[in-house]
């Protein structure tokens, strides 16, 4: 009876290291080479997404700031001709960018009488130039979201990928020792769901941001759009009248 407090005590000292070495730097250093690599590469993944997440964020909320300066000055009653030789070679933001490309789109087409005379071959070729724009700004806008929608998608399935291989060298494990218990199941166990966790945790954000991302890219989109719809609608209307002028 004596003897079962001592052994009692080491188990539970070796208990107490055992759950000391379940902490995720632990895990982490005991791990095969295969899942470190694994959880290496989502831990880049993740910081990698995580710099894209904050440069879309800046890069849109530097467009959305500029895009209402632009609109202030477009709808301040300046003349359309002024407010193309102030915007004509320092036009940075999206909507001033399809503002300048269509007015001098325009004033090319307005050269000469003749181009006048058809009217709907100018309003088309205004049309075109503001849609090219367009489809180039949302490029630019969209910048490297591609990256964070495959970190998205892959991230997991790498993690499951770790969380495979661990079990594999738990099994190992048990084929060699010929011992089940918990001791020596556990820690490839524990490794393969931490690569699991890692795979989640570079995930997760990823496929959030890239979502809300593309939602905000998209209202800006509409945005421009209903500019260019609007601005020709005003290019139109001085078409005519230059046409009933001449």
């Amino acid at each position: 009876m004596q003897d079962a407090v001592p052994t009692g005590e080491v188990a539970s000292e070796n208990l107490g290291d055992a759950a000391v070495s379940f902490g995720p730097v632990d895990m982490f250093m005991h791990s095969d080479i295969v899942v470190q690599a694994v959880m290496v590469a989502l831990m880049v993944a993740s910081v990698v997404s995580w710099g894209i997440i904050f440069s879309t964020v800046l890069r849109l909320r530097k467009a959305r700031g500029a895009a209402d300066d632009f609109e202030e000055a477009f709808w301040s009653g300046t003349s359309l001709e002024d407010l193309y030789e102030s915007l004509r070679n320092r036009a940075a933001n999206p909507l001033a960018l399809v503002f300048v490309a269509a007015m001098r789109e325009w004033q090319r087409s307005i050269a000469g009488r003749g181009a006048i005379r058809d009217r709907l071959s100018v309003q088309d070729r205004v049309s075109r130039v503001m849609s090219v724009t367009i489809a180039r700004e949302m490029q630019r806008l969209e910048g490297r979201l591609q990256v964070l929608a495959t970190i998205a998608t892959a991230a997991p399935f790498m993690g499951l990928f770790g969380t495979v291989w661990g079990v594999i060298k738990s099994f190992q494990a048990i084929a060699m020792t010929s011992n089940t218990s918990l001791a020596v199941v556990a820690p490839g166990i524990a490794e393969a769901l931490l690569s699991t966790a890692v795979g989640l945790i570079a995930a997760i954000p990823a496929m959030v941001a890239y979502n809300g991302h593309i939602n905000q890219i998209g209202r800006f989109v509409g945005r421009m759009e209903g500019f260019a719809d609007e601005f020709q609608a005003i290019l139109s209307r001085q078409l005519d009248e230059k046409a009933e002028g001449w």
